[in-house]
């Protein structure tokens, strides 16, 4: 019959004595995933409480105004840590009557990918007023840019990857090795466009500041794009050749003439 051999098979575990008569061992337990490594934040050469002061030149003005750009703290922003870095720039006293200019820049730089999470400029140019925002969604590569004004305007910017703000990208600069000969490419989204800009090391030269002769690394960025559409051209910065890397010169070709910010005191 057919039920014989199944009741056999069925019955041999326990008719059959196994060699050891032992019970199977248990399943080993799965290892523990390993936790994941603490995050670190990036080593930079600024620190909360850095305020460095410009003379401003413009055109045929040895001195038009002045600037300033400040790492105001270090705080706890969108999930994360980011410096509060805010730069402003005024006109001297005499021009000033002439026409009322006022800027302020800031960006919030993540401590730790060094990539900005929100920059904005505000300007004031005679009566208009204009305030500009970009918050930066780097996991989506995407960016939502605004502007306000009695109107306001907004659209969402496809970025690569790494993209900076105008002022997060000279703190990126300072936090980066340079070697003359070196070339490196940086994507910079500034008034809801992307440009990539090329970036060449120069060597290090004197440069003359209120400060005294500084040795700084000339580094020339070149804002690569369709042709009279960058926001500026003819730009070449020096970085200090010491542990602060500090910008101690800059130069910039608008469309309102030439531009130069010389550095005339580093604090903190």
């Amino acid at each position: 019959m057919r039920l014989v051999p199944i009741a056999v098979l069925v019955a041999l575990p326990v008719i059959l004595p196994s060699p050891q008569r032992q019970a199977a061992p248990p399943k080993a337990a799965p290892a523990p995933k390993a936790a994941p490594a603490p995050r670190q934040e990036s080593v930079v050469p600024f620190r909360a409480g850095e305020t460095l002061t410009y003379d401003v030149g413009w055109s045929s003005f040895i001195t038009a105004g002045t600037a300033t750009i400040t790492v105001v703290e270090k705080k706890a922003s969108y999930g994360s840590t980011a410096y509060y870095i805010v730069a402003e720039g005024r006109p001297t006293a005499v021009l000033s009557k002439l026409y009322t200019l006022y800027y302020k820049a800031d960006t919030l730089l993540d401590s730790y990918s060094l990539l900005p999470q929100r920059g904005s400029l505000y300007s004031e140019e005679g009566k208009r007023h204009r305030m500009k925002t970009t918050l930066f969604d780097h996991p989506s590569k995407k960016a939502h840019y605004e502007v306000q004004t009695a109107t306001v305007v907004k659209k969402d910017v496809a970025i690569p990857s790494y993209t900076q703000d105008s002022l997060s990208a000279l703190y990126v600069l300072r936090s980066i090795p340079l070697k003359s000969g070196d070339r490196f490419k940086m994507p910079v989204c500034d008034n809801g466009t992307t440009y990539q800009v090329e970036m060449t090391v120069g060597g290090v030269e004197p440069v003359q500041t209120p400060m005294g002769a500084i040795q700084a690394t000339k580094v020339s960025p070149m804002i690569q794009g369709t042709p009279g559409t960058a926001p500026v051209r003819g730009l070449t910065l020096w970085v200090s050749n010491d542990a602060r890397r500090l910008p101690v010169r800059l130069e910039a070709q608008l469309t309102v003439g030439k531009f130069t910010l010389v550095l005339s005191k580093a604090g903190a």
